[in-house]
Order: structure tokens, then C-alpha cells, then sequence
């Protein structure tokens, strides 16, 4: 599903305009990004945590040549699905 589909179905269960919902779902995306961003979870019960992890500094190899390179560390985003979410999948 992409974005315009995703719009479509928010615009009919919410039974508002295609613009609305693309309003709402640029602050939610918007609001997500900025709080992960400055080191807070977003935490929507049932369906998932977003939050900022950090990866510490490693030695990797360098497919091609087999070489040794340092990978630096960095701060990446991440997802941890709910409960409800998980189940909802098992089924």
C-alpha cells in the first residue's frame, strides 16, 4: 500500500476529505519523526513503540576484498510492533 492508497481508506473510515487525512497523517508522520528524534518513544498501545537506538562502533569486512573497515556508531530508528498488532498477524 502506499501513500495515496493508505489515504483513500483513512478518508473512508474516518469519512473525511483526502486532504484531512493527509493533513493528519503528515502531523502524525511529522510529530513521530521529531520526537523519535530528540530521544522519546511515541508509544501507541496495541499497535507499536517508535523509538531512537544507538549502534555501537564495530569492525565489519568489506564484501568485495575482505578487508577490515570501522563501521562508525550512529543513532538509527526503530519499531517494536504491539501486542495487539502481533497477534492480529498470528492469526
Amino acid at each position: 500500500m502506499n501513500r495515496e492508497e493508505l489515504l483513500t481508506e483513512i478518508s473512508k473510515k474516518a469519512k473525511v476529505t483526502k486532504k484531512d487525512a493527509g493533513q493528519v497523517l503528515t502531523a502524525l508522520i511529522d510529530t513521530i519523526q521529531m520526537t523519535v528524534k530528540k530521544g522519546k518513544k511515541v508509544t501507541l498501545v496495541g499497535f507499536g513503540t517508535w523509538e531512537s537506538r544507538k549502534r555501537a562502533a564495530r569492525i565489519g569486512r568489506n564484501p568485495q576484498t575482505g578487508k577490515e573497515i570501522k563501521i562508525a556508531a550512529k543513532t538509527v530508528p526503530a519499531f517494536s510492533a504491539g501486542k495487539k498488532f502481533k497477534e492480529l498477524l498470528m492469526k
